[in-house]
């Protein structure tokens, strides 16, 4: 047995699984050998020359700033009245992750979605009935933007078992100014970072099975750990799927998730969601003509789809095997893998021959854990609770401060590292917390570095 098979197995032994595929290579044979602030923006290296093509024309349209119909630039046109980002990329800078604003700041990275109590009739949940399912902190003159919104932070102390200090914050949203009326009582609230947004057509591969083989809704196994699915509307489907994207797990594809970022985020309309982003209440559309109808044409849809299927994954990065598998092991042993699930295998019969039959380590299990009331935003989304977040994948974390600048993880950016993020863990997570916390520094260190090179 050589070096490398070896190693392998070990690591298999670590994370409790019978084959394992290299842990340098999470994206399979679509990973990319880029550490470079471009390690997000890259092709799946085994994606078909002839595929490439559709690939940059999606991506000249993620990297697009939309324009007001007004503009003489056709085709691009149609942006808002009311929007928060004129392009994808704005949030998701270099296919990276968002993070939240600095005081005073109009967010970019950042959104926060709105609903009232109840669920529409395909269970999703009930729009506030003047200002939709989320704020827009942008618009065109003369319409006002619908509110602003300053996140504060309130700084807490604690200490591990061992007695070394660390800090946390807890962030404090505050959304004034609103412009078009009177919001009521009942307004739910929910904060949202943009993820990254590389490797989503390998997780959109993962057979369904695949993923409900590790449900455990009732606890059956008494391990603390009842991961369930979010079973969801799909307009592209026109019927009820299993979601996979997005924070809760409310998008059923990538498809969903692109045009309602699309309609939500920049104002712009397709065939999935043909209505503008705003109400009568608000804007009265003539003064705000359309870029057409839809204003994001079928092609470009396509493209902007194809293109997020097929960015390849970033390399895992580490230079010593043996402090790989000292971290590994730990993360085994706090239980971190009974959600942050290594591996999977891609299905076989992918319409993108580059994503198929593909053995790769995400480290999500793409179900809804209880994550505890300290992170629950209470605003249900189809059978999401508010306490519940779907698994976010961890590879390619250690690059997004070479890429987006930054290190600010979970759902609303509040953890400032690595560290923080698993001191926020709590419901189904406390067990692993704790024992995380009680490991001697050196070894917390070591498995935060094993994450880090995921």
């Amino acid at each position: 047995m050589n070096r490398q098979a070896s190693f392998l197995g070990v690591l298999a032994s670590l994370v409790g699984t019978s084959v394992i595929a290299d842990p340098r290579m999470p994206g399979g044979e679509t990973t990319v050998f880029d550490d470079s602030r471009e390690a997000f923006a890259q092709p799946a290296s085994n994606l078909d020359p002839k595929s490439l093509a559709q690939f940059f024309s999606g991506d000249t349209i993620f990297n697009t700033n939309w324009v007001n119909s007004s503009s003489v630039v056709d085709g691009r046109d149609g942006l808002g009245p009311l929007f928060n980002t004129r392009s994808c990329s704005a949030c998701h800078f270099k296919d990276g992750r968002g993070q939240p604003p600095e005081s005073g700041e109009t967010p970019n990275g950042l959104l926060i979605r709105i609903s009232i109590p109840g669920k529409q009739t395909n269970g999703a949940p009930l729009p506030h009935p003047i200002y939709g399912n989320q704020i827009s902190v942008r618009s065109l003159d003369p319409a006002p933007p619908e509110a602003f919104i300053r996140v504060d932070y309130e700084e807490i102390e604690k200490t591990y078992p061992d007695g070394t200090s660390y800090r946390i914050q807890k962030p404090k949203y505050t959304i004034e100014s609103w412009a078009y009326g009177e919001i009521g009582s009942e307004l739910l609230t929910s904060p949202r970072v943009a993820p990254s947004v590389f490797g989503l057509g390998l997780l959109d591969e993962i057979p369904n099975k695949s993923i409900l083989a590790n449900a455990d809704p009732s606890d059956e196994n008494q391990d603390g750990i009842s991961g369930r699915p979010n079973w969801v509307w799909s307009p592209s489907e026109t019927k009820r799927q299993l979601g996979k994207y997005g924070w809760k797990a409310n998008k059923a594809s990538i498809a969903d998730q692109t045009a309602g970022a699309f309609q939500g985020d920049i104002g712009i309309t397709s065939s999935l969601f043909p209505s503008e982003n705003h109400s009568s209440a608000q804007i009265d559309s003539n003064r705000f003509p359309s870029g057409g109808s839809p204003e994001l044409v079928e092609r470009d849809l396509e493209d902007v789809v194809f293109y997020l299927k097929t960015l390849g994954v970033p390399a895992s990065r580490f230079e010593d095997e043996s402090v790989y598998h000292i971290g590994g092991k730990l993360f085994a042993q706090a239980q971190c893998s009974k959600c942050h699930t290594p591996e999977f295998q891609t299905r076989s019969d992918s319409n993108i021959a580059a994503l198929a039959n593909q053995l790769i380590r995400p480290f999500t299990d793409l179900l809804l854990h209880d994550m505890g009331d300290e992170l629950a935003d209470n605003r249900p989304d189809f059978e999401a609770s508010g306490n519940e977040w779907r698994t976010p994948p961890l590879w390619g974390l250690g690059l997004i401060s070479r890429v987006n600048g930054h290190t600010r993880l979970l759902h609303d950016g509040r953890a400032r590292n690595i560290e923080e993020a698993i001191l926020w863990h709590g419901g189904e997570a406390e067990a692993s917390k704790q024992a995380f916390m009680r490991l001697p520094k050196s070894e917390r260190q070591a498995l935060i570095e094993f994450v880090n090179s995921l």
